[in-house]
């Protein structure tokens, strides 16, 4: 029986259930960490074991000990300071048992690597993290590669970008009429389908080598502002208007600004070459089209 630990239970940790749901009556056991109990019956019905806990408070991770196999480590870190004190808890919780997972999958950010003024990179660019968001990111990450080459768990590290799908468009920011970046001082940006980061999650489980590092993105290559625009035009919206980088800062709140400051352009050999992914949206304009025929579906 692999037993299998879920790791900050949101919307990709449930599309992940979905496609291991079906073999856990069989070969395969899914205990999912829930720190709200009114979210227990939900992950038992959607074939989960919920298991109480929360990484903020590291005394009730106790029960955590010797209990998976494989651990999918999806939960973000703290929204302050420069460490990432949840993966911390979570380590020392695991390391209270001799019966250790033989591997762990971390999904990070690309927003590790910092602005890159739109080259193209892969997972060797070093890392230039400008925000503590990042910095919290690169401590988790340094964490779990040390502690996995320590005691010999297989650690693979999964950074993805924007995630959408249908119902994680930027819809509601069109309806307000939020501003873009003119093209000459846009940024490149990176996309996956919650469902392909899903799909990467579980062919790492099988493929993902130890301390190796995968940029989950796909084959979108847009600027910002033209993704916006891809979306608006789809979905019958204005386009945003464009304003000069140095009008901006009071349009948009300080997050969405720092988004707006870093330009990178991702490639995805390691994704597809080792971990053996063929992406089910290879771009956005596949997953808006899979979005627009949702809707249609359920409006007939």
């Amino acid at each position: 029986m692999q037993k299998i630990l879920i790791v900050g239970s949101g919307d990709v940790a449930r599309r992940i259930l979905t496609h291991l749901a079906p073999r856990s009556c069989g070969h395969i056991r899914v205990h999912a960490l829930l720190r709200d109990p009114s979210r227990h019956a939900a992950w038992r019905q959607a074939g989960a074991i919920p298991v109480p806990g929360d990484l903020d408070d590291r005394h009730s991770l106790n029960r955590l000990a010797g209990l998976a196999d494989i651990i999918l480590h999806l939960a973000p870190p703290p929204a302050s300071g420069l460490t990432d004190t949840r993966t911390r808890h979570l380590l020392a919780a695991l390391g209270k048992s001799k019966s250790l997972p033989r591997r762990l999958i971390y999904v990070s950010t690309t927003g590790v690597y910092g602005d890159c003024a739109g080259a193209l990179i892969d997972e060797t660019r070093p890392l230039n993290p400008d925000n503590p968001r990042a910095l919290r990111r690169v401590d988790a990450e340094n964490c779990l590669r040390a502690w996995g080459a320590r005691q010999g768990v297989c650690v693979s590290i999964l950074r993805a970008p924007g995630i959408y799908a249908a119902d994680r468009l930027p819809l509601e920011r069109l309806q307000k009429g939020l501003p873009a970046l003119v093209d000459r001082d846009d940024v490149f940006t990176n996309h996956i389908h919650a469902d392909d980061l899903a799909a990467a999650c579980i062919a790492a489980m099988r493929r993902g080598a130890a301390n190796r590092i995968y940029n989950v993105v796909d084959a979108s290559d847009l600027k910002m502002a033209d993704y916006f625009d891809r979306v608006a035009d789809a979905f019958a919206l204005p386009r945003p208007p464009r304003l000069a980088r140095d009008d901006l800062a009071g349009a948009v709140s300080p997050m969405q600004l720092s988004f707006m400051r870093e330009s990178r352009r991702i490639g995805n050999q390691r994704l597809t070459n080792e971990l053996k992914l063929r992406l089910a949206y290879p771009t956005v304009d596949a997953g808006i089209a899979e979005a627009i025929a949702r809707r249609s579906a359920c409006s007939s």
